[in-house]
C-alpha cells in the first residue's frame, strides 16, 4: 500500500455543475489536460505540507495530485476530470471518490461518491477517514460533528496549512469568523507563500463580518503576486475592487483573467456583474451570453447558471416580469438539454422565480414556481435517499411557502410554515439553523406593519449573506424609528456590489436612500 500526502483543498463545499457532452466533442474543444501541466513542483522542505492519501496505483496517485492542484486554484471541472480518471485507475481509492464528490457536477454525483468514499475508508489512514467523516457530517446537517472532525484533523496533522484551511472552512460555515481567521493565520504561519490560504482569507474578509475590504484586497494582491498566471487570483482581486467601489479596476481584473483563459466563461460572467452595476445593460447581457457559450463549448454546465445572472439585468432595469419570463424560458428549454445536474439547475431557476415573484407580490407566479421547485427538490431527495437530505429539502420548501404567505398578508399561514421549518431542521446541529425561520416571522411582521417585531426577527436572519433580508431589516429599522441603525445598514448595502436577485431588486432604492450621504 502506497501512503502519500496531498495538497489539501479549501474547505468550502460548493456544488458546481457541468454539461454532459459527447466525449469526442469535448476533446475537440478542450484537449484532455495532463497532470504534468497542472501539478506544481513540490518538495519535502516544508513549503508543501501534505495530508494523507492511500492508493496502490501510481497512476491514480499521479492523477489525484493533479486534481488537487487544479482544485486549489479553483479549476473544478478539470479537477473533476482528473479525479474521475484516478478512481477509474483505482476503484477502491477512498480519497479519490471523496474528491470526485467535492468537485461534483451534480448533487447526485456528490452524494453517490461521498458514499463510495466511506465504503472504501477501511483501507485508508485515520486522517483520510476523518476527512471523509467531516463531509459526511456536513451533508447530514451535523455541522457540530463536522467541526469536531476538522478539529481532530488538525490534531493529527498540526503542521499542515491545508488542514487548517479545512478547519477554517468548517468554522466559517457557522459564521465563527474569529476562529476561522485564526485558523487561516495559523496556516499562513506554516507557509506564508501559499496562495490558496491568501485566497481563502481574502474571501473571509470580503464576505464575513466584520468585513475588511482593504485586507481582502491585500490578500488577493499577494495571491496574484504568487500566482500571476492563474486567472482566479485576478478574478478574486476584481471581487475586492468591486467591494471597494472601484468598478474600473474590477473590470480590468476580470478582463485580465479572461485574457489568461480565453476558453473560460467565468471571467466574462464576473465582468457582466460590473456592467450590470454600471448600468451598461446590453454589455452585461453580451458578457453573460458569451460566458455561457464558452462554458458550453468546453463541456461545462456552468453556462446555464450564468444565464440566470443574465436575467438579473432586467431586475437592475426595474423590469421584474421580464426577468421572470426569461427564467421561465430557461427552465422550459432545459428539458431538452443533455446536461448533468439538470435538476439542480431547474431548482435554481424556479427558486429565483419564486423569490422575484414573492417580492413583487405576484402570488400566482410565486406559488406556481414554488410548486415546480418543490416537485424537483423532492425528486432530488429521492435520488440522494437520506432522511437528513430530505428534511433539508422540506425545510427549503417550507421557507419558500412561508415567505410567500408573509408577503401576501397571511401571518398565521407564515407562522405555520415557520413552525414546519423549525421541525424540519430540528436535528441540524448548525447554530445558524433557525435563521430562515426568523426571516419568515420577520417578514410576516413587516407586512403587518409591526416593525419592532420585524426588526427583532430579521436581525436573527441571514443578514451576512442575504441582501434581501438585510434590506428589509434596514427598512424595518427606519420605520421603527431606529434611524441610526437603518442608516448604517443602508450604507453597508450601498457598497455591497455583489449580484443576487434580492440585491438587484433593491439596489436602486438603496442607492437613492444613501445618495445624500
Amino acid at each position: 500500500m502506497i501512503r502519500k500526502y496531498l495538497l489539501a483543498m479549501l474547505a468550502i463545499l460548493v456544488a458546481t455543475v457541468a454539461c454532459d457532452r459527447e466525449a469526442d466533442r469535448l476533446a475537440a474543444q478542450t484537449p484532455e489536460p495532463e497532470p504534468e501541466t497542472v501539478v506544481k513542483a513540490a518538495d519535502d522542505s516544508g513549503m508543501y505540507m501534505r495530508l494523507p492519501y492511500s492508493t496502490e496505483s501510481e497512476e491514480a496517485g499521479r492523477l489525484y495530485l493533479a486534481g488537487w492542484a487544479a482544485t486549489e486554484m479553483g479549476h473544478n471541472q478539470e479537477a473533476n476530470e482528473f479525479f474521475e480518471r484516478a478512481v477509474a485507475a483505482d476503484p477502491e481509492f477512498a480519497m479519490g471518490h471523496l474528491m470526485v464528490a467535492l468537485t461534483a457536477n451534480s448533487t447526485e454525483e456528490f452524494s453517490s461518491n461521498l458514499a463510495t468514499a466511506a465504503e472504501h475508508g477501511a483501507g485508508a489512514t485515520e486522517g483520510e477517514r476523518t476527512l471523509i467523516e467531516a463531509f459526511q457530517k456536513g451533508f447530514a446537517n451535523d455541522q457540530q460533528g463536522q467541526l469536531a472532525a476538522g478539529e481532530a484533523l488538525v490534531k493529527m496533522h498540526p503542521d499542515s496549512p491545508r488542514a487548517w484551511q479545512l478547519l477554517a472552512g468548517f468554522q466559517s460555515n457557522q459564521n465563527d469568523t474569529t476562529s476561522s481567521r485564526a485558523s487561516l493565520e495559523k496556516a499562513l504561519s506554516l507557509d506564508p507563500n501559499l496562495a490558496s490560504t491568501h485566497m481563502q482569507l481574502g474571501n473571509d474578509y470580503l464576505f464575513l463580518e466584520p468585513k475588511d475590504f482593504e485586507k481582502a484586497a491585500a490578500h488577493f494582491q499577494k495571491a496574484v503576486e504568487l500566482e500571476p498566471d492563474e486567472p482566479n487570483t485576478h478574478d478574486l482581486l476584481g471581487d475586492a475592487h468591486r467591494a471597494l467601489g472601484d468598478m474600473q479596476a474590477a473590470y480590468d481584473d476580470y478582463t485580465r483573467a479572461a485574457e489568461l483563459v480565453p476558453h473560460l466563461g467565468s471571467p466574462l460572467q464576473q465582468r457582466g456583474h460590473v456592467n450590470s452595476f454600471l448600468g451598461n445593460y446590453e454589455e452585461a447581457r453580451a458578457d453573460y451570453t458569451r460566458s455561457a457559450e464558452l462554458e458550453d463549448l468546453r463541456g461545462s454546465n456552468n453556462g446555464p447558471f450564468f444565464l440566470v445572472f443574465r436575467s438579473y439585468v432586467s431586475l437592475h432595469e426595474g423590469k421584474p416580469q421580464a426577468a421572470i419570463a426569461e427564467l421561465k424560458q430557461l427552465a422550459a428549454e432545459s428539458d431538452g438539454w443533455d446536461m448533468e445536474g439538470k435538476l439542480d439547475f431547474k431548482v435554481n431557476a424556479y427558486n429565483n422565480i419564486a423569490q422575484i415573484a414573492t417580492h413583487q407580490g405576484d402570488a400566482d407566479a410565486a406559488a406556481a414556481a414554488i410548486a415546480e421547485a418543490a416537485k424537483m427538490m423532492r425528486q432530488r431527495a429521492d435520488q440522494v435517499g437520506t432522511a437528513e437530505y430530505r428534511s433539508a429539502q422540506e425545510a427549503n420548501i417550507s421557507y419558500l411557502e412561508g415567505m410567500l404567505a408573509a408577503r401576501t398578508g397571511d401571518p398565521e399561514g407564515a407562522k405555520a410554515k415557520a413552525a414546519e421549518f423549525e421541525q424540519h431542521v430540528a436535528s441540524n446541529t448548525n447554530p445558524r439553523k433557525h435563521e430562515r425561520m426568523h426571516e419568515i416571522l420577520g417578514m410576516a411582521a413587516f407586512y403587518q406593519a409591526d416593525y419592532a417585531a420585524a426588526v427583532e426577527h430579521l436581525a436573527q436572519g441571514d443578514v451576512v449573506n442575504n441582501a434581501l433580508t438585510k434590506y428589509h431589516l434596514a427598512v424595518a429599522n427606519d420605520k421603527a424609528g431606529n434611524g441610526a441603525e437603518a442608516e448604517k445598514l443602508f450604507a453597508e448595502l450601498a457598497v455591497l456590489n455583489f449580484n443576487s436577485a434580492g440585491y438587484a431588486m433593491t439596489r436602486s432604492d438603496i442607492l437613492a436612500r444613501t445618495a445624500s450621504g
